[in-house]
């Protein structure tokens, strides 16, 4: 198989557009090879000359014409690569006599199981939220009339707080194994679009992220893996000499035997980081950031980034990633950019306040937002113990619950700077899930922090023009941007606690959808290659 890149397109070509152009370009018919597309992204350094470019693959009827065609077209940038596909190998020699147990039900989660439920190790699956289908009406009750439901919300529920997300699936992770396209592929199988094989920014968005979420779950059940929702873990047995795991109990006091548990908790399982610091799983506090979402037109955003093109129906909505350092070693950078996204109100404890950005697949409302935010490290937690970040982010939400009365408190950009409240909006509205109320937000977080914040608004606006704006909007407190802790594992995986592999963006080891369930496919090959199935029966809750 050849693979050629570089390949520029118009903005508003077609597929068989492209089969035509790769054809001209080597010198072949339509009907001498098969064509799939690798990678797509657009090309706007110039304004006057978008267009897309394109990695393809090419398949031909032989290996002699491959060498013919590589021989002649040395002016391209062309290879011959060999597809190779990731495969899961079981291969350990332990005898695994207890169905493993994973809890979390999130990419982290999901993926563990169905690579282990492939292999034939019947994983068990605690999730403390619900099926998808019912998270989302408890999710769609609090934001329309603020009922919050602890165990079931944008942070907890089967997919994880990654469900109510703008679905992006890129990621920074080196995968020389092909984990990422792995994960790539496993959700088109279960019903994502094929495009986000190739784009260069793929996202899938919540509305179908859902019902991908329950195919997986479907298979995995038929592959012999089991799910409990609405089921906490609350405590951990350990063995006799209490160096291992024996069994984990759940709220009412079910316990399950097992010496093999998967903690892919997520980074809000603040009830769960506390249960296992009295167990003394070694963790230790790690850097993070906070900050406030902020909305712009997403006009505004396509034509900073491409000009005022009169097709612009052929391109994506245009999303923006924006970063700046301070001489006091802080930095403010753009997160989770949602373009066509709405700011959506994430809290999952009763008297705080956290907030996200999410959008659907169509990401098609008016505005664009992203959460603008300064790094924090452990030197600014006043508790500098494992659970110290922890406590840092409730405080900022405590905060920002009573700026409200629980409602998303929202600023002009403008006002922010004059530490004053807003009493209403600019040129433009708020596309908001959950109820709001102007505030200022100057209180929330340090001067220190807040003075990075403006200056790095400002230093985006020489980015991105209007980026700084007068009416731009403010919402806060974005404080989960990941987990404020590390739990330490060692080169098998395994926490100190033995059996227990911490997993996933909980556990400090991921930052998003994609890493997320790669590190759970990570987990599940320590697992396979430590263990062999030798089950004597099934294992239930009881």
């Amino acid at each position: 198989m050849l693979r050629i890149g570089q390949v520029k397109m118009p903005i508003d070509h077609n597929k068989k557009q492209l089969t035509a152009h790769v054809c001209e370009l080597l010198h072949i018919s339509p009907d001498e090879m098969t064509l799939s597309i690798r990678k797509r992204s657009v090309d706007a350094r110039k304004k006057n000359d978008l267009h897309y470019v394109y990695a393809v693959d090419v398949s031909l009827r032989s290996e002699k014409q491959e060498e013919q065609i590589l021989k002649r077209n040395k002016k391209l940038q062309i290879s011959k690569v060999k597809e190779t596909s990731y495969q899961l190998q079981a291969g350990g020699q332990h005898k695994l006599r207890l169905r493993p147990v994973i809890v979390g039900s999130g990419p982290a989660g999901l993926f563990c199981a169905y690579e282990l439920a492939r292999i034939g190790f019947s994983p068990i699956i605690l999730e403390r939220g619900k099926t998808v289908d019912k998270r989302l009406e408890d999710v769609d009750d609090f934001w329309k009339n603020g009922v919050l439901k602890p165990d079931s919300n944008v942070q907890f529920g089967e997919g994880g707080a990654g469900t109510f997300s703008d679905g992006k699936l890129n990621t920074m992770v080196k995968d020389p194994l092909g984990r990422s396209r792995h994960v790539l592929e496993t959700f088109v199988k279960f019903g994502a679009p094929e495009e986000i094989l190739y784009d260069a920014k793929p996202h899938i968005g919540t509305d179908i992220l859902t019902k991908v979420i329950q195919n997986m779950r479907r298979e995995i059940i038929h592959m012999g893996g089991s799910f409990y929702f609405e089921t906490t873990l609350t405590d951990l047995r350990l063995s006799e000499d209490g160096q291992s795991i024996a069994a984990v109990v759940t709220q009412d006091q079910k316990q399950i035997d097992t010496n093999v548990v998967v903690l892919a908790i997520g980074h809000s399982a603040r009830d769960t980081f506390e249960m296992l610091d009295q167990k003394h799983l070694h963790m230790e506090p790690k850097a993070f950031a906070v900050g406030f979402r902020v909305e712009h037109p997403q006009s505004m955003i396509n034509e900073s980034q491409y000009g005022t093109h009169p097709d612009m129906e052929h391109l994506p909505v245009a999303p923006y990633k924006v970063t700046a350092n301070f001489p006091n070693h802080r930095g403010v950078y753009s997160f989770c950019m949602c373009p066509g996204g709405f700011v959506v109100n994430a809290s999952s404890e009763e008297g705080r306040l956290a907030i996200n950005g999410m959008s659907y697949s169509k990401r098609d409302s008016a505005n664009a937002n992203s959460a603008i935010i300064v790094s924090v490290t452990p030197d600014d937690f006043p508790d500098q113990t494992a659970l110290g970040g922890v406590r840092f982010q409730r405080k900022l939400e405590e905060k920002a619950y009573a700026l409200a009365n629980g409602k998303i408190p929202q600023q002009l950009f403008g006002d922010f700077k004059q530490d004053r409240v807003s009493k209403e909006y600019g040129s433009f509205k708020s596309c908001v899930k959950g109820a709001t109320a102007f505030a200022n937000l100057r209180g929330l977080l340090s001067e220190e922090m807040n003075d990075c914040l403006i200056d790095g608004m400002k230093q985006f606006g020489r980015k991105i023009a209007g980026f700084d704006r007068e009416d731009a909007i403010l919402s806060g407190i974005e404080s989960r941007t990941s987990s404020p802790l590390r739990m330490i594992r060692d080169d098998q995986l395994e926490s100190n606690i033995k059996g227990l592999y911490p997993c996933g963006e909980g556990a400090g080891y991921a930052g998003g959808i994609t890493s997320a369930a790669m590190d759970g496919m990570r987990i599940a090959e320590a697992i396979a290659a430590k263990y062999q199935v030798c089950y004597t029966g099934g294992t239930t809750i009881g």
